[in-house]
């Protein structure tokens, strides 16, 4: 591993382990108590240890003010300290995640995104084996909670099969490790939501855009990044083809 990948995948497996902490030592009733106290500690703990280990560095995080003179950056690390607060807030649950990105001079370079409840960090070390693909229809990763409209007819143009689970980081990993095809979203995301999943799926061969085709750009002025298609190689054309003939979401 380079320095900046050891850095991005101590960075999300350690603000991991201390949210399996604060779940342990959860004694209370209110699920939103715990996903505040979740997202605090974990912005905490990961801005304590950026600061530490990359002072020089600028930060975009779903859970800090954002500071616009990242813009003039050579070097900018996007995070989202906790991924899927509903699912870390219902334990035993482990479809939660941190992402931890590197965006430097205009591109993504590293990325590491955690899933602490399942023990593994994925990360974006180049040469990295693509999971073989099951026989069977196209397995689509959707949202549990809040599934975009349009999913169930992509599913059906495809003729294929919707497969639910919780945050964004974890459904983008799901076709890296082979349990789904491909995860494509419109409607509304952020760049902290993307960003370390996209740099992972990449390095596994993955392809990636935005729903029109046109790339993903990073650390820009405004962090809204709302649409996103991550798909395997060969089930790649047929996916975008279905998606020409839906109306999306703005």
């Amino acid at each position: 591993m380079t320095d900046d990948l050891q850095t991005a995948v101590d960075l999300a497996t350690g603000a991991g382990q201390q949210l399996l902490a604060v779940r342990a030592q959860w004694r209370g009733a209110d699920p939103k108590a715990l996903k505040d106290l979740g997202d605090r500690t974990a912005q905490a703990w990961l801005a304590a240890e950026l600061a530490r280990r990359c002072p020089e560095d600028a930060v975009l995080s779903e859970e800090a003010e954002d500071v616009l003179d990242r813009s003039a950056a050579r070097r900018v690390w996007i995070i989202d300290p906790l991924d899927g607060t509903r699912e870390f807030s219902e334990p035993p649950r482990d479809d939660w995640a941190v992402h931890v990105a590197l965006w430097e001079d205009g591109e993504l370079t590293t990325g590491a995104v955690a899933r602490p409840g399942a023990g593994i960090t994925y990360h974006s070390a180049e040469g990295q084996p693509l999971a073989e693909r099951s026989e069977g229809p196209i397995r689509l990763a959707v949202s549990r909670s809040r599934p975009p409209a349009f999913v169930d007819d992509l599913k059906n143009r495809l003729d294929g099969e919707l497969v639910p689970m919780g945050s964004a980081g974890v459904k983008v990993m799901s076709v890296v490790s082979g349990e789904c095809d491909a995860y494509v979203h419109a409607g509304g995301q952020y760049e902290w939501d993307s960003a370390a999943p996209v740099a992972v799926a990449r390095a596994h061969g993955l392809v990636t855009h935005r729903v029109d085709g046109s790339p993903l750009v990073y650390n820009r002025e405004n962090p809204w990044l709302p649409d996103l298609v991550v798909a395997r190689p060969e089930v790649h054309d047929e996916v975008v083809a279905a998606l020409a003939e839906i109306n999306l979401p703005d």
